[in-house]
């Protein structure tokens, strides 16, 4: 611990970076207690005191047409926050997540001689791999979430600490489905299955159909199938109300604000699209089926201009780098195979599986704020 006083800035892009950097600021707390933490930062951020200098919302912009269109205002907040941060030095600069943007704030101070970290990884491992060099150049150092990351860091001698995935942290190691049941009017009998469509409009558009028709075939084999929905806000419960009138009107899943910690909890298996909702359920031990479809003029650009670099797109898979879950991607992401693939999940115990995902749970259990602390301090105090 240290009473210097030091100027640290951060920049998250959206809600869970501003969970990961409240948790790295009250981890900094511990050995830079008179800090100053500033940039922009989410609510959670601000309540462990960082001054946010524009709002975070600003940059949570998704889809290529819609960066475009707010390109024009990105560039104004990057050159002023850039400004600020050179007129009033820091001692260090942390970009939590939101590549696009932080890696161009990045490079930026770190010119200006001002040392910088990426606090997420992008996914340069699995596309557009000659970002490595562009990441080289802006950063002091890479706090990776996941191991695979820093291997591939490694690989191409850029520094990188792997410092744990916080979800990791946060979920017990063992959890309690019966608790979870309770607390949705459901027995320990019940068979249940979580469909968790995406946060997303566009996701849950996409993804609506094919799900719901999987459980339609589902419900041949298992009449009494419970179905739990988790949908983030009103808007995606309305979306997914209207396909669900339209393809299973007699069937009456539970549908859930928010709560998909809950829902997971209490599944026998999940029905999900990708991303680190995939890493959730597996650090809650459930057996899974990840279905994801794009827009098929995105899906035809992703495919014809970049190269991917993986065999699996879920992160248990890439974690484990071996096929643990099922994953079916655009035209393969259709009923039959998803009902296909959930049938035998929801009909056995499948303890071994869970016995690899509890492998995997305590392998990136690290205490992650901690560790990216003292990985921020050492950079601090490097010469």
């Amino acid at each position: 611990m240290t009473d210097t006083p030091i100027t640290i800035g951060l920049v998250a892009g959206e809600h869970s970076g501003d969970i990961l950097g409240a948790g790295l600021i009250r981890a900094l707390k511990v050995h830079y207690p008179n800090a100053k933490f500033v940039g922009i930062a989410g609510p959670k951020m601000q309540a462990e005191g960082c001054e946010s200098l524009f709002d975070m919302e600003e940059l949570a912009v998704m889809g290529l047409i819609e960066v475009l269109g707010r390109l024009p205002r990105l560039l104004r907040i990057k050159k002023q926050l850039v400004r600020y941060f050179i007129d009033n030095p820091l001692d260090v600069f942390v970009g939590i997540d939101a590549p696009d943007f932080n890696l161009r704030v990045e490079k930026s101070l770190k010119a200006a001689g001002i040392k910088t970290v990426q606090y997420v990884s992008p996914s340069v491992w699995a596309w557009r791999e000659k970002r490595i060099f562009t990441i080289a150049e802006a950063t002091n150092l890479v706090l990776s979430l996941l191991p695979f990351e820093k291997a591939f860091y490694d690989k191409h001698q850029v520094p990188c600490t792997f410092v744990g995935h916080t979800l990791a942290d946060e979920i017990p190691l063992i959890n309690d489905t019966l608790a979870a049941r309770a607390e949705l009017g459901l027995s320990a009998d019940d068979t249940v299955l979580a469909l968790l469509p995406g946060s997303r409009g566009s996701e849950v558009g996409l993804l609506s159909e094919s799900y719901l028709l999987a459980v339609k075939k589902l419900l041949n084999h298992l009449p009494h199938l419970k179905v739990v929905v988790p949908l983030v806000n009103d808007a995606r419960k309305q979306q997914f109300s209207e396909a669900l009138s339209r393809i299973l009107p007699d069937f009456h899943p539970i549908l859930l604000d928010g709560q998909s910690a809950t829902a997971m909890k209490a599944a026998d298996a999940i029905l999900l699209a990708s991303g680190t909702a995939t890493l959730e359920a597996m650090l809650y031990k459930k057996p899974m089926v990840v279905g994801y479809r794009f827009k098929p003029l995105s899906y035809w650009i992703f495919t014809t201009f970049f190269k991917f670099n993986i065999k699996y797109f879920s992160l248990p898979n890439l974690l484990a780098d071996a096929s643990l879950v099922p994953e079916f991607l655009q035209e393969d992401c259709n009923p039959d195979a998803l009902a296909d693939a959930l049938l035998p999940m929801l009909r056995q115990d499948n303890s071994a599986l869970k016995a690899k995902f509890m492998a995997i749970h305590e392998s990136i259990r690290l205490e992650a704020s901690t560790q990216a602390a003292l990985a921020v301090k050492d950079l601090i105090n490097a010469n």
